[in-house]
């Protein structure tokens, strides 16, 4: 486990005040943490993005919303080669600008992760006496047929760490070129 697995005393308080997951008998649910050298507005300004996730997630070529950018308001992604899947429909759940959390479901697609949910939640962190940021992104996800919930939560888990690591590169990048105001909402 490395220090972005961990889980403390404030990141289990956060766990408990915001990514609430009740997963029945064939769902698995997990978190994922992140620490990023960057200050919060600069990396809230890329998660809350909905209609841009590909200016951090590596795996998404492409994104269309449909509608405004409000609650309920759906995106289609379509995602580069190398996964089992090609496209994915998805609906914002819930964008606080205040609380720094974003919540997405996934409602179509072609790919295996049915009734997957995520919240993701963005928390000041000083990191190395700096204004970093500490990153948390939690789901829910059917165990398909065929695999176990340790598999589909290790998969799950992976694509996270990857669009969380990039996540980072790309604030801790944006922060030493001097770009620490938001980007345009």
């Amino acid at each position: 486990m490395n220090d972005d697995d961990a889980c403390g005393v404030m990141e289990a308080q956060y766990i408990r005040r915001h990514h609430r997951h009740h997963p029945n008998h064939n769902q698995c649910t997990s978190a994922v943490f992140k620490n990023v050298r960057a200050p919060v507005p600069l990396v809230w300004s890329l998660v809350r993005r909905f209609d841009q996730p590909q200016k951090y997630k590596p795996f998404v070529s492409r994104c269309v919303v449909k509608g405004d950018l409000g609650i309920g308001s759906v995106r289609e992604v379509n995602v580069k080669s190398g996964l089992p899947a090609t496209t994915s429909t998805e609906r914002l759940e819930l964008l606080d600008d205040e609380e720094h959390i974003l919540g997405i479901r996934i409602v179509g697609g072609d790919h295996r992760l049915k009734n997957y949910s995520s919240i993701m939640t963005v928390h000041p962190k000083v990191i190395d006496g700096r204004p970093g940021t500490l990153v948390i992104e939690s789901f829910v996800v059917d165990v398909p047929n065929g695999n176990t919930k340790d598999e589909t939560c290790y998969f799950v888990k992976a694509l996270i760490r990857c669009n969380l690591k990039s996540l980072a590169d790309v604030s801790e990048r944006m922060a030493v070129q001097g770009q620490t105001e938001p980007l345009e909402k």
